[in-house]
């Protein structure tokens, strides 16, 4: 598949990719780079710690899973 670039900079994404990955409209990209290569992936959610997705809460606007929520606060004691 071959998309032009407009003069905003934006690119559109195939339907057939949004629905493969479960894309929808809003939903939050991460977008880096691997060598010369452009790489889009669905933005999940997880811990910025260990990468977990489970027990998730906000601590100073991070998301964090309940064991390094409470490794943490064992370091604080």
């Amino acid at each position: 598949m071959v998309r032009l670039i407009d003069e905003l900079g934006r690119v559109t994404l195939p339907i057939e990719l949004r629905r493969s990955l479960d894309l929808a409209e809003r939903d939050a990209l991460e977008i880096s780079m691997e060598g010369d290569a452009i790489v889009l992936r669905k933005h999940e959610v997880c811990c910025v710690f260990c990468g977990g997705m489970r027990d998730l809460c906000t601590l100073r606007g991070k998301s964090v899973c309940r064991s390094c929520r409470d490794a943490l606060h064992e370091q604080d004691l």
